[in-house]
């Protein structure tokens, strides 16, 4: 077998498509690329282009992966999407996410429980509707059932605080206003029981 030809990535510049006997065999990073002596016309045997799948590109992925966990919390997605955009196969990115999560790299459930603390400090929702974007995220249903079950909050509560932030200077009395709440609190994911009672609550504690 032999190098017939290299093509740059056109979405990774610093990657190269490697084309044995004129088909397209496996993508490397021009660093190895260089380090490992390839070039066109060089004769190369299958036990080379396994090496070269398997373990070269194995570890340059799980640098990649490992530099981008360095930045910021990620969960399993998150990364196995990082290493697909960045031109590795599935079963690249699949092995590297695998041995960064035996290793603690990666936990979806510590994961949940920082996404469920930011939000609800920084943006209050229901437990429906957080469970519901980590779905979004790709994190596995057990994980977050797991990690809310001892999750404590009294989800009327933060209704309540976020409808009085939001119209408490309004006069309940208006039915307008009420709908607006109603919309509001149903967006957030909120049950029609927790918001009468927050609505209830309200319209009892105003001075109108």
């Amino acid at each position: 077998m032999k190098i017939t030809s290299v093509e740059r990535d056109k979405k990774n510049k610093d990657k190269f498509t490697v084309y044995i006997d004129n088909q397209p065999a496996f993508k490397i990073s021009e660093e190895d690329y260089l380090s490992l002596n390839l070039y066109e016309e060089k004769d190369i045997t299958g036990d080379e282009i396994d090496y070269i799948k398997n373990e070269v590109n194995f570890r340059r992925a799980k640098s990649v992966a490992v530099k981008y966990l360095s930045m910021k919390l990620r969960n399993e997605k998150d990364v196995y999407s990082k290493l697909i955009n960045e031109g590795y196969s599935r079963k690249t990115a699949e092995r590297v996410v695998e041995e960064l999560k035996s290793l603690g790299y990666i936990n979806d459930k510590l994961y949940v429980q920082k996404y469920i603390f930011d939000r609800s400090k920084l943006k209050p929702k229901s437990k429906k509707l957080l469970k519901l974007e980590l779905l979004n995220k790709g994190i596995k249903e057990d994980d977050i059932d797991e990690v809310m079950a001892d999750w404590k909050v009294d989800e009327s509560v933060v209704a309540e605080n976020l409808a009085r932030k939001k119209f408490g200077k309004y006069d309940l009395r208006d039915e307008k206003i009420v709908k607006k709440v109603f919309s509001f609190l149903h967006h957030r994911g909120f049950s029609y029981e927790i918001i009468n009672e927050v609505v209830s609550k309200m319209k009892d504690g105003s001075d109108y």
